[in-house]
């Protein structure tokens, strides 16, 4: 993609679909196309394009047309090699693109000069316009015509779109991140995009990305400080004003900018916080030289910004734990410390009938489910909220009441009663009373019989949950009237294979979920639904009924303890450790969110 004097939104959609494979393991690796698939003008991703080989049997030929089209470079000029003229001219690359687990080629008829194929395969997800990845699942099945001419089989009959295997889509794509901000801009908030490119061209692609802003669904539950009025000046350099290597090495970058003319202080360094942070995370490295209208974005930065001036909205910022360790244990809330556990003053460490528990992000305020001790139909639960070392009292209650989580704000904790009433318990912070506010799920409502489990991401911007079993991701909005709506679900564990039974947030990226298995109890999923993978097994006695993570440790509890997973240690060293503390004893880890 080039960028020119301006950049705004590209007009068509693009659609590719990604697979999710639990058993083997198989993923996407870590890392969309930034406009409609067919349409990026740019240098191929290979150096030199695919070139039909002569004499190749038609099979064979549609497969290296495939292959071929996985470089979407200038409408997928390479792919059009394998096309009859009149072909190449009609076929709409732009339509689509399908992402299948494998591709199975089959024969229908044959002659002298025209064969005709089947093309199948399991088709598992969707990329949106801008390179916006959507699980989806499937079977994908289309007609192929080819014409044998000058000796030479080519295609003459296809449908639109372009269908791509995932292994060939695995080695062209790579996942990257916009970055945005949450309502309070405090904050920022992952919008993964799938690029095809060059690492020099990967600042141009993103940015132009960034200004194009978030997809539509996300649009509505976050800040952006790019208004339509936004755009580039010129080309993006090095630093110095190099045109070459862009994004390479080292040499820093440069992006000018118009449309901020007007614009406060406060907004352009949360303009600036944006692109960094989305070229940081891309591996694309300082100084940030930012400019609008040919000077610089602050006077206080005219030599460019580091990643240390935005530090406040670094990704992982909020996805550490500062609070430590805590348990449910005997149905009382302790601290965990390496020499055991003591419980906490105040109600939450005295009662002895909590089944879930959730920490306000700072530690002051507690939400719990306790169990009330009647029979049903009365109420068996009581969702109960108070500070960490005074008294509580009950807020709501119901047969079922999932485990709470505490809004980014720490304002109020959400929870699902019965399966289907999503509510959340509103703390005034002048008067400390709360009132419980009914969350519009009607969405998510709508995906099964029964929600089990609703984790808040640490920047409230979206809610992971569980629905029959199942993982979706929905968006949290603050409608006009005020009412907060979970938005826009969408499966992200599809291919797991077993019921989900706990989950959490790992990073604003990331969600750790235990499923009913035995073989592999723990699995983590990005937000996009693009990858799922494994997580180490040893140590662990199935079943894994209850998960909580931060950034850097995800914690569990299974049939016989409390168990931890280092992140940071080298990866032939990974295993899950009995916690500290917590040995030998049946307990639940609790984190704060």
């Amino acid at each position: 993609m080039t960028i020119g004097i301006t950049h705004r939104r590209a007009a068509a959609a693009v659609s590719i679909f990604g697979a999710l494979l639990l058993t083997g393991c198989a993923s996407l690796p870590d890392t969309s196309t930034p406009e409609a698939i067919g349409t990026i003008a740019r240098e191929p991703v290979s150096a030199s394009l695919p070139q039909p080989a002569p004499g190749r049997e038609p099979d064979l030929l549609l497969r290296d047309f495939f292959s071929a089209g996985t470089d979407p470079a200038n409408r997928h000029v390479g792919a059009r090699q394998f096309l009859t003229p009149d072909m190449s001219a009609k076929w709409d690359d732009a339509a689509s693109a399908t992402l299948v687990d494998k591709l199975d080629v089959l024969p229908d008829t044959r002659t002298a000069d025209h064969a005709t194929y089947t093309i199948r395969g399991k088709r598992v997800g969707q990329l949106q316009a801008g390179g916006a990845y959507q699980a989806e699942e499937g079977t994908f099945e289309g007609k192929v015509g080819l014409r044998k001419a000058d000796n030479q089989w080519r295609i003459d009959e296809l449908p639109a779109g372009v269908v791509m295997e995932l292994p060939q889509f695995a080695s062209s794509y790579q996942r990257k991140s916009l970055y945005f901000l949450d309502p309070t801009g405090t904050a920022t908030v992952p919008d993964p995009r799938w690029i095809a490119g060059s690492q020099d061209q990967t600042a141009a692609q993103l940015i132009g990305l960034l200004v194009d802003g978030p997809k539509p669904a996300l649009a509505p539950a976050i800040q952006n400080e790019f208004s339509d009025k936004v755009s580039i000046r010129g080309p993006i350099t090095k630093a110095d004003g190099r045109t070459t290597s862009v994004g390479v090495g080292l040499g820093g970058i440069r992006i000018d900018f118009q449309g901020l003319a007007g614009m406060e202080k406060k907004n352009r360094d949360l303009l600036a916080a944006q692109v960094i942070w989305t070229l940081a995370k891309a591996e694309i490295s300082g100084p940030y030289v930012l400019l609008a209208d040919g000077k610089p974005l602050d006077d206080q930065h005219p030599n460019g910004w580091t990643t240390e001036d935005v530090a406040s909205l670094d990704p992982l910022a909020n996805a550490s734990n500062n609070i430590g360790l805590h348990a449910l244990r005997d149905g009382a809330l302790v601290s965990v410390g390496d020499s055991g556990v003591t419980p906490i003053p105040g109600y939450f460490g005295v009662v002895n009938n909590l089944r879930s528990i959730a920490l306000s992000r700072d530690g002051n305020l507690i939400a719990a489910v306790a169990d009330t001790g009647r029979q049903a139909p009365d109420p068996t639960n009581a969702l109960m909220v108070g500070s960490y070392d005074g008294g509580a009292f009950p807020v709501a209650d119901g047969g079922v009441i999932s485990r709470p989580s505490w809004a980014a704000d720490d304002g109020s904790a959400w929870a699902v009663i019965d399966g289907t009433r999503v509510i959340r318990a509103v703390r005034d912070p002048q008067t400390s009373q709360v009132s419980v506010v009914n969350v519009d799920s009607a969405a998510v409502n709508a995906l099964g019989k029964s929600i089990t489990e609703l984790r808040l991401s640490r920047d409230g911007v979206r809610a992971a949950m569980i629905v029959d079993g199942k993982v979706y991701v929905a968006i949290v909005v603050q409608q006009p009237n005020g009412v907060f709506a979970l938005t826009n679900p969408q499966p992200v564990a599809i291919g797991l294979g077993s019921p989900a039974l706990s989950l959490d947030w790992t990073t604003g990226e990331s969600v750790v979920i235990a499923r009913a298995a035995a073989d592999v109890p723990v699995v983590m999923v990005t937000v996009d639904g693009s990858r799922m993978d494994a997580l180490p097994s040893r140590n662990l006695t199935a079943p894994v009924t209850s998960v909580d993570a931060a950034s850097t440790t995800e914690f569990v509890a299974d049939a016989r303890a409390v168990f931890q997973l280092n992140n940071n240690d080298p990866v032939e060293d990974r295993e899950w450790r009995e916690v500290r503390g917590l040995a030998g004893l049946k307990a639940i880890p609790v984190l704060p969110g």
